[in-house]
């Protein structure tokens, strides 16, 4: 289960660990129902060499073929 982050209008926020499917829970100040938010990651690509390799592309994309040359025989 992932930990979430929740606010409620009276300003109260806590990260809960909850299952994805919980949209809202009480919060522990005034009792109202908290909305869950979207926060921040912490997963950050930095570096020079983590885009070189073209992770993600297709093998003929790599080898600097496309599609329409390879049919037509180029």
């Amino acid at each position: 289960m992932p930990i979430y982050e929740f606010v409620c209008k009276c300003g109260e926020e806590l990260s809960k660990l909850v299952k994805m499917d919980i949209k809202t829970t009480k919060c522990p100040s005034c009792g109202r129902r908290m909305k869950k938010v979207i926060s921040s990651t912490s997963f950050i690509l930095n570096g020079r060499n983590w885009a070189k390799d073209n992770y993600g592309l297709k093998k003929e994309q790599k080898k600097g073929v496309s599609k329409g040359e390879k049919r037509m025989g180029a």
